[in-house]
């Protein structure tokens, strides 16, 4: 009998382990959404079909949000521990370049976050179990995620307020200033993605250091 208990173990471990998938390469689209506080969520004017996405190859990252204000795109190389910033409004366009420290101050508002977990709550997203979280920021805001465990990115930088989550946000809010802004998944790809997509550009672009950017000199 205990060898059949332990077989049965070793069975349903593995059914556990097989349900989870490592992400180390694909692509994660999610659609954007204002609430606005009227009784259906709209998109404000200038997020009016606005997008995200999130290019994943090993440790490293891209995400694009684009707009009709222009695109800016985040590349992540976690093995360097660099990130750059891309801002494209019209002929305007910059690279900011970020050491660690420069993207922890960036992120500063998510330091000391905590999140509480509701195990009654689930939803389904494209076809994956998502659980409930709300996230509670220092200064008392508080956020919705649903995530999935089944989904385990090898950087998890790119969403920095979920980072300490135990899987992959499929749905997520952010705030911008008194608005609540969704990020909904919209279609998942594990097709390869090219290795260019994390190179910074060599030309075009005006370089600035991340002090710059907020107006340092």
């Amino acid at each position: 009998m205990f060898r059949l208990f332990l077989l049965l173990t070793a069975l349903l471990s593995g059914v556990v382990v097989s349900a989870q998938k490592k992400l180390t390469e694909g692509t994660i689209s999610y659609d954007i959404v204002i609430n606005t506080g009227s009784d259906k969520p709209q998109t404000a004017d200038f997020f009016d079909g606005a997008t995200s996405a999130v290019y994943i190859k090993g440790a490293k990252t891209r995400t694009e949000m684009v707009s009709s204000l222009g695109t800016q795109s985040t590349i992540i190389d976690g093995a360097k521990n660099s990130v750059v910033v891309l801002k494209e409004y019209g002929d305007q366009k910059y690279m900011i370049q970020m050491t660690p420290d420069d993207w922890k101050d960036a992120n500063h508002k998510y330091d000391g976050i905590s999140f509480t977990y509701d195990a009654n709550a689930a939803k389904t997203i494209l076809g994956y179990q998502c659980k409930k979280a709300v996230g509670k920021l220092t200064d008392g805001t508080t956020f919705t995620v649903w995530y999935t465990t089944d989904l385990i990115p090898e950087n998890k930088d790119f969403q920095y307020a979920n980072r300490t989550l135990p899987g992959l946000a499929l749905e997520y809010e952010t705030t911008m200033g008194n608005l609540k802004v969704t990020y909904t998944v919209s279609k998942l790809s594990f097709s390869p993605v090219p290795a260019a997509k994390f190179d910074a550009p060599k030309s075009g672009y005006r370089v600035m250091t991340y002090k710059e950017s907020k107006g340092g000199n």
